[in-house]
């Protein structure tokens, strides 16, 4: 009988001597994870930037670098179930410029940035052991009450963040570094990598600048707005002319700070909005909402058909695609551009001058200046009394020549004015958001561009324009351009000379040769993205 107690007693403390241990065990992890996700932090150099390092529970071992406001980088590094984060927290511009300008700091940067790297991971191992001993040592105070038990509590943290350090260390992959998932508008740009030091370092910096480019701004339209030249009538109607955003935002920075300032009460958006078409980058569009004016917009090469049906979907948005609508008294018909190709090196059906150029002359039929007699046959339909064409491509713009007074267009990432010998005037944008990506690609960045139209209420006529020009990344200068349109009410007209007949087919439409011979831009078709430079002479 006493043997059979003796045992009995046993059995019941080695259960309750498990049950202790593991409930120790227990705590340890939760107090373990708990100090992870709170203080698990470091602030380190790495090159010319500073980055925050973070360690946190998941459930699947990845690294993530954050690359604000673009998105994210994920590299599958490790099988541990933490997550390693870094986050690119300031830039400092002096650093940078010297990794640029001294090729003995670009040599020496690999070295540098894996020492800073080690250094920052060996700071954040040892904070993540203090952190976890100390939430560990807190979960068992609070769970036991008792001080030997809240010690192994503490150590049983202190095993845990060492084990799992262990194994990400025997699990690490350094072929995932080659191998990242692109999430948010990082989503179609896989040519980042290899260059997202560069980019990153001045995207950073010129972010830095936005509140002196709204007060530049300010200061720019009260200047202006004084100049004796041309002092706008109170009815005068005030468009904003941008094109080629490519998904910057600091485009919608200037959109804004222009509309305000110079009380625009219209955009036009000759495309380009987007860069790859792709669906992350249509959260993009949703700014256009925000603006309070009509936006007017056709379909750059660049934006897919995804991306006009957002843009449509959009507060104030109109989407023109060989449809016409009037805005605060102008007649704008729009043109989306035929091709997708945010890829140059594909070749698409119609890609050529002559396509183009002919797709602008066989929309031009639908058109006629407000001074040209209306028809009266009901054999034929009356054509659209247009006051403004929007294209992308200026090629496609050149077949309009001699049907509208005006054509704005974007595409070549440069601005230029042609007055073409019918009449009509071409406007190329450059790029409002400097090139997006392509704008960091080369020594100089790509300047933020912007054009003011003013038109008289009475005869719909472009009178005046301001050009508007912020420097590109990193640079800190904003010029204004006033312009003055020398004939306003100059009669428009085919380059025949000839007056057409409001029934007539279109034979009175210019020659691609006749156009080209007289051209002052190149055509936008055989010039590639991200690498165009304008060749208009200015009137």
């Amino acid at each position: 009988m006493e043997i059979s107690r003796v045992r009995a007693f046993a059995r019941k403390a080695a259960g309750s001597r498990t049950a202790a241990v593991l409930a120790v065990v227990l705590a340890a992890v939760v107090g373990g994870w708990l100090g992870l996700a709170l203080g698990a932090k470091v602030d380190t150099p790495v090159g010319p930037a500073d980055i925050g390092m973070s360690i946190s529970p998941s459930l699947r071992g990845e690294t993530v670098v954050d690359v604000r406001p673009l998105g994210t980088l994920n590299f599958n590094t490790h099988d541990a179930p933490v997550r390693l984060g870094l986050t690119i927290e300031a830039v400092h511009p002096d650093v940078a410029e010297d990794i640029i300008k001294n090729p003995r700091w670009a040599d020496r940067l690999p070295t540098t940035i894996e020492t800073d790297v080690i250094e920052g991971l060996r700071r954040l191992a040892v904070r993540a052991a203090l952190f976890a001993v100390a939430a560990g040592f807190v979960t068992g105070l609070v769970v036991f009450r008792r001080l030997s038990r809240a010690a192994w509590t503490a150590g049983g943290s202190l095993v845990m963040v060492a084990v799992l350090g262990g194994v990400s260390a025997l699990t690490f992959n350094p072929r995932s570094i080659a191998e990242p998932r692109y999430t948010g508008l990082l989503t179609g740009v896989p040519s980042l990598i290899g260059s997202a030091e560069s980019i990153v370092t001045k995207f950073s910096e010129y972010r830095g600048q936005l509140a002196k480019l709204v007060t530049n701004v300010s200061q720019l339209y009260e200047a202006g707005s004084n100049l004796p030249i041309f002092d706008p009538d109170p009815d005068t109607i005030r468009v904003l002319h941008v094109s080629d955003l490519h998904i910057n935002p600091i485009g919608w920075n200037v959109i804004k700070s222009l509309k305000d300032q110079f009380k625009v009460q219209f955009v036009v958006d000759t495309g380009d909005i987007s860069d790859h078409g792709t669906k992350p980058e249509n959260e993009f569009v949703k700014e256009i909402g925000s603006l309070g004016v009509p936006y007017v917009y056709v379909r750059g090469n660049h934006d897919s058909k995804s991306t006009q049906d957002a843009v449509a979907k959009q507060k104030n948005a109109i989407v023109l695609d060989g449809n016409a609508v009037t805005v605060n008294g102008l007649t704008v018909y729009g043109l989306g551009d035929p091709r997708f190709t945010p890829d140059k090196a594909v070749q698409v059906d119609g890609d050529s001058s002559e396509s183009l150029l002919d797709l602008g002359k066989t929309n031009a039929l639908k058109l006629a200046p407000r001074d040209w007699s209306r028809s009266k046959s009901t054999s034929a339909p009356d054509r659209i009394p247009a006051d403004i064409v929007a294209v992308h491509d200026p090629t496609v713009g050149r077949g309009f020549s001699g049907y509208v007074p005006l054509v704005l267009s974007g595409h070549v990432h440069a601005r230029s004015t042609q007055l073409m010998p019918t009449g009509t005037r071409l406007m190329i944008q450059g790029s409002t958001g400097g090139a997006g990506l392509r704008g960091l690609e080369h020594d100089e960045p790509t300047p933020l561009t912007a054009s003011v139209l003013y038109f008289n209420k009475k005869s719909h006529r472009l009178e005046a324009w301001d050009d508007i020009t912020v420097g590109g990344l990193g640079e800190q200068w904003i010029q204004c351009q006033r312009r003055i349109e020398p004939d306003p009410g100059r009669t428009i007209f085919p380059e025949s000379q000839q007056a057409p007949s409001p029934t007539a087919s279109g034979g009175g439409s210019p020659s691609p040769t006749a156009l080209a011979s007289g051209a002052n831009v190149p055509y936008a078709s055989e010039v590639s993205d991200g690498r165009r430079h304008g060749t208009g002479r200015k009137p």
